[in-house]
């Protein structure tokens, strides 16, 4: 019998006969055994602990933590007046619900890749859209021969849209706000 080490695994071949659906095919395969060494498995475990450990509190300790620019930048929104946040609320629904209809279109544009797309009707939802798409192919490329960079702009819009113009979003929120 051979064992074969890999890393801290060992496999070791054992001969069982297969048991077939079909009568008339009786083979038999190998099958690998696996054993572990349990020693090694906690020494990788209490490396990893310690690696995850440091790791954190070189976030946690460090001097600008990662969270306060986001904060920050959330406080900015808070920190409009009311009168800002209905113009903000009146140009950005109207743009993600453009951009919204606009990757819907892109999407159901992608399921047919003869387009003309330079052609009129086309170019209305290709031209705003391919230069933002063009930058998310190169972070997000084609899985199996299908471009999936409309459908993540449109859930992103729509996160977006919900989260600052939506019944409870954060812009709906801050013109609501009394004036004191």
């Amino acid at each position: 019998m051979t064992t074969v080490a890999s890393g801290f695994l060992s496999f070791s071949p054992a001969i069982h006969p297969a048991k077939s659906r079909r009568p008339f095919l009786n083979r038999s395969a190998s099958l690998p055994v696996v054993s572990a060494s349990l020693t090694q498995i906690e020494a990788d475990t209490t490396t990893i602990a310690t690696t995850a450990r440091s790791i954190y509190s070189s976030i946690v300790v460090s001097e600008k933590p990662i969270w306060s620019e986001f904060l920050h930048n959330v406080s900015l929104v808070a920190d409009l007046d009311p009168g800002t946040a209905k113009l903000a609320i009146g140009i950005l629904g109207p743009a993600f619900s453009a951009f919204g209809f606009l990757f819907i279109v892109r999407i159901v544009m992608s399921w047919y890749p003869k387009l003309p797309v330079d052609k009129f009707p086309y170019v209305l939802a290709y031209a705003p859209t391919e230069p933002i798409l063009v930058q998310t192919r190169k972070v997000i490329p084609p899985l199996a021969g299908v471009d999936v960079t409309p459908v993540v702009w449109f859930g992103l819009v729509s996160f977006l849209s919900e989260i600052l113009v939506g019944p409870q979003g954060l812009l709906v929120l801050v013109s609501q706000q009394q004036v004191s």
